[in-house]
């Protein structure tokens, strides 16, 4: 496979694992159990925002990216998407600790790409990690996919995303 863009559908066999947010297990500390979240079975049935970067808690990514979306989650609702998911190289129990972290408690999914199978089929990763980038699905067909040329969001940054709704 390689880079994705709009029009492609979304490959099949994409999964990633994350940890469901559970108020029992709300605490940034606690652990939760895995599971898989199977990409592309659930994309063919929502539009769906999927957002890499290169690591949780990293300062471009903490104070910038997931900021936005965040912040705009409401927008991004309103305009009709059904899920929004933040994937990075970092194992689930980081990705589920980093939501946490930001309040976040179940309305963004926090995943991780563990081994990065699925941004390395792409070509987009940075070394060991995944690299900044941004996929709009919607039904199963990929209507956006940029993947960042530098240290920036401005492809894939809520406001780029938001403006192709």
């Amino acid at each position: 496979m390689s880079a994705l863009k709009a029009g492609d559908d979304f490959p099949e066999g994409v999964t990633f694992t994350y940890v469901p947010y559970n108020p029992e297990q709300g605490d940034v500390t606690a652990c939760g159990i895995p599971v898989k979240y199977d990409a592309s079975k659930e994309f063919k049935e929502k539009k769906v925002v999927l957002v890499s970067v290169p690591g949780a808690f990293t300062p471009t990514c903490q104070n910038t990216h997931v900021q936005g979306y965040i912040e705009k989650l409401p927008q991004l609702k309103a305009a009709g998407v059904d899920e929004v998911i933040f994937i990075s190289y970092n194992d689930a129990w980081v990705m589920s600790a980093w939501g946490k972290a930001n309040g976040v408690k179940g309305e963004i999914i926090f995943a991780s790409d563990d081994g990065t199978p699925f941004s390395t089929s792409l070509g987009w990763t940075l070394g060991a990690r995944t690299a900044r980038y941004a996929i709009l699905v919607d039904h199963g067909k990929v209507v956006y996919a940029e993947k960042e040329p530098a240290k920036d969001v401005g492809v894939s940054g809520v406001d780029a995303v938001l403006a192709k709704l």
